[in-house]
């Protein structure tokens, strides 16, 4: 049996590292569309934006479906389609607006993967190896972000910006192959158990001793606030890593195609030191309970993007080492806020939770990257290059500051019955 649960999670962690790579290739590729397509900091921050629109529209509607029909067929077709929309990309983009919509469509399939693909490993992982699992399963989406950059940057540098984006497609063909032929659904000779098994007693009655239905969903309503909070920063941190660094190359005298490819190369370093954080905090997480490891990471990692713009102009390698810092810190939590989320509600509405916790925060952003480019162009002058930006301060300051929801709604949830439920002791 455990071998079989370490296969699933193997192939669904290698899908989720090939099918997600097109996420980031725009932004990887960001200096040279900027160039053909004159776009500005905030049209940029609007592409950024509209990818995370078409995962909103697409996250809830699926999360119903992957009820309904199962969560493994809902995550196949919808790496099938982002393997076919990123690859119309490299063909159909002519300007601002057709990229716009070509974003958003890329968007849409995305937003069908994540969320379906964790209720899938609920339903194969105990809540005492769910952390561990979807925290897995997180560091893959992880790599798959950085994997954008490292593999489109150099292909761009070399020969153009097509070439960067279509190495970031064709992986998710094969990705789409994984979970349509190799990963199958969890069988009851395999210790699925018949009809709909709660993750705790109800989710209409009460959860714990001194817990109400009102005060279970207050505490799922606090655990999704915190995630939102969590997600203001990261995604908008992620976004703009690329060009920050191309800026801070631009200064420090390197040429175009340096610039490019070796700044892609340093936000993809960044992006990958979230891979073991978001696995080593999700199993700390098994031990030592949601909240409290949810508290140390969310601080560990907005401390210092307040002051991340300030860094700007400073040696390349501080600033570098400073990113990787942020790098670890910025993601390591995210599986926990979907663990924890599992763990209180039901398990035949695991899926349409996991959507609806997943649109809520990424409803921020669309918002954060937008606020980022406009910040960014107000501050540097309107219709500024981003990649040429010098007063990048305002901008990461904004990122922290939106980010200190995520421990003040954790705080508040400590003060509920339902605390128990994420703590060691309940698992």
């Amino acid at each position: 049996m455990r071998q079989t649960k370490t296969r699933v999670l193997v192939l669904m962690c290698l899908a989720m590292l090939l099918g997600y790579m097109p996420w980031y290739s725009f932004s990887a590729v960001s200096r040279y569309m900027v160039q053909e397509f004159g776009l500005s900091a905030g049209q940029m921050g609007a592409i950024l934006a509209v990818f995370q629109v078409g995962y909103v529209i697409i996250v809830v509607f699926t999360g119903w479906l992957a009820d309904r029909i199962g969560p493994r067929k809902v995550v196949a077709w919808a790496t099938l389609f982002a393997a076919v929309s990123s690859t119309l990309f490299i063909f159909l983009a002519r300007d601002f607006a057709s990229i716009l919509v070509l974003r958003l469509a890329v968007g849409l399939s995305c937003g069908a993967m994540y969320a379906p693909g964790m209720a899938f490993l609920s339903a194969w992982f105990p809540p005492k190896e769910r952390g561990k699992a979807i925290g897995a399963y997180t560091a893959a989406l992880t790599a798959a972000y950085a994997g954008g950059y490292l593999v489109a940057a150099p292909l761009a540098a070399a020969h153009g910006w097509r070439a960067g984006m279509l190495g970031t497609s064709i992986p998710v063909f094969v990705a789409a192959c994984i979970v349509f032929f190799l990963v199958h659904d969890r069988t009851r000779d395999e210790g699925a158990q018949p009809g709909a098994q709660p993750a705790v007693a109800s989710s209409f009655g009460p959860s714990v001793r001194g817990g109400t239905k009102r005060t279970l969903r207050t505490a799922q309503v606090l655990i999704s606030l915190a995630y939102m909070g969590h997600m203001w920063e990261l995604y908008a941190f992620w976004g703009w890593i690329g060009p920050y660094y191309m800026a801070n190359l631009f200064h420090a005298g390197f040429g175009e195609a340096q610039t490019v490819s070796i700044g892609g190369m340093l936000s993809a370093l960044v992006i990958f030191a979230g891979v073991p954080a978001v696995w080593a905090i999700g199993s700390l997480s098994d031990r030592v309970g949601r909240l409290k490891t949810i508290l140390i990471a969310s601080l560990c990692s907005l401390t210092v993007q307040c002051t991340f713009g300030f860094m700007f102009g400073r040696p390349v390698e501080l600033v570098v080492l400073v990113g990787l810092w942020l790098g670890f810190w910025v993601i390591a939590d995210s599986g926990i806020y979907k663990a924890g989320l599992t763990e209180l509600v039901s398990a035949h509405r695991r899926s349409l939770a996991l959507g609806l916790q997943s649109a809520a925060g990424f409803s921020l952003t669309i918002v954060a990257p937008l606020v980022f480019g406009n910040v960014l162009e107000a501050v540097n002058g309107a219709g500024s290059d981003p990649t040429m930006a010098t007063d990048w301060r305002v901008p990461f300051l904004v990122l922290g500051l939106g980010a200190l929801v995520a421990p003040i709604a954790t705080l508040a949830l400590r003060r509920l019955p339902e605390a128990k439920l994420l703590s060691k002791e309940a698992r």
